[in-house]
């Protein structure tokens, strides 16, 4: 097996080296963002939505940055590492950016440092025809604000909901928000079929802005369908005819079961050979 490598702030290391001191401001607060993209066949996929993402989200967070420091910069350091590590086919990256260090009020500069990370990934994309067996993850709320939308580096919820979902035998939780409807998962957007109709809760329902999702919405693939976002209450998630999940490395999962409640994947089988198609 290759030695795999990392990239922090323009240098190679070897993963597992440790780069950062107990002052960073992302150790102590969650303080930064992060973006998961899917390499496949060579192509970042949809990259030009994720460094749009990363870069608003920057702004949000009062991030200082040059002009050096742009989407183009970021890419060049992912292909050079992704070629280093092998992995130029199929592969998941993550790209962390964060601040340095500092206290609340006493941070040192605005200036983003950054992390590159890559995986290998299996070239073919499958359904997973065994369908995810989900359920509400009930010891947490998320807000609805303007942060609610970011993919921060403070996940607690979600890693909560992850621990639940493992101690249950789940493959995933749900997270409510603090209105009491559907927000998403621990990583991934939620979508819901009732009869030719698919829905989505909207960004302000405090869900992460997923780039499969915008593209779900944005980009039109299902001729068949007619796909917008309403705010979901668990009662209607139940009493749908079908139910998927999307993330960027995952295009499109099957639920098969939400708690007590059993789904059919007739049309996700469908939904998910029209965004296969639309990969290729």
């Amino acid at each position: 097996m290759n030695e795999l490598f990392f990239i922090y702030n323009d240098q190679f290391f070897i993963s597992g080296t440790p780069v950062i001191s107990a002052g960073n401001r992302s150790l102590r607060y969650g303080d930064g963002l992060f973006e998961t993209m899917r390499l496949y066949n060579g192509q970042i996929r949809n990259v030009d939505f994720h460094f749009e993402r990363l870069f608003k989200g920057l702004s949000d967070l009062q991030f200082e940055i040059k002009k050096s420091f742009s989407a183009e910069f970021l890419i060049k350091k992912i292909d050079a590492l992704l070629k280093k590590n092998r992995h130029e086919e199929n592969a998941r990256i993550r790209l962390m950016v964060f601040r340095g260090d500092g206290g609340i009020f006493d941070l040192q500069n605005n200036s983003p440092h950054y992390i590159i990370e890559t995986w290998s990934l299996p070239g073919k994309i499958e359904l997973n025809t065994n369908g995810l067996d989900i359920d509400v993850f009930p010891a947490s709320r998320k807000s609805c604000d303007q942060f609610s939308s970011l993919k921060t580096n403070n996940y607690l919820p979600y890693a909560m909901a992850g621990l639940f979902a493992k101690k249950n035998k789940l493959n995933d939780a749900i997270l409510l928000n603090t209105r009491e409807r559907v927000c998403e998962s621990a990583i991934a957007n939620i979508f819901i079929i009732q009869d030719e109709n698919i829905f989505t809760p909207p960004l302000s329902e405090g869900c992460v802005a997923g780039i499969m999702r915008r593209c779900l919405l944005e980009q039109k693939v299902f001729k068949q369908f007619h796909i917008s976002e309403k705010e979901l209450s668990v009662e209607e998630v139940l009493n749908a005819d079908e139910c998927f999940l999307t993330n960027s490395i995952h295009p499109v999962r099957w639920v098969k079961n939400f708690g007590e409640k059993k789904y059919k994947n007739q049309k996700v089988i469908e939904i998910f050979q029209c965004v296969l198609n639309n990969m290729e």
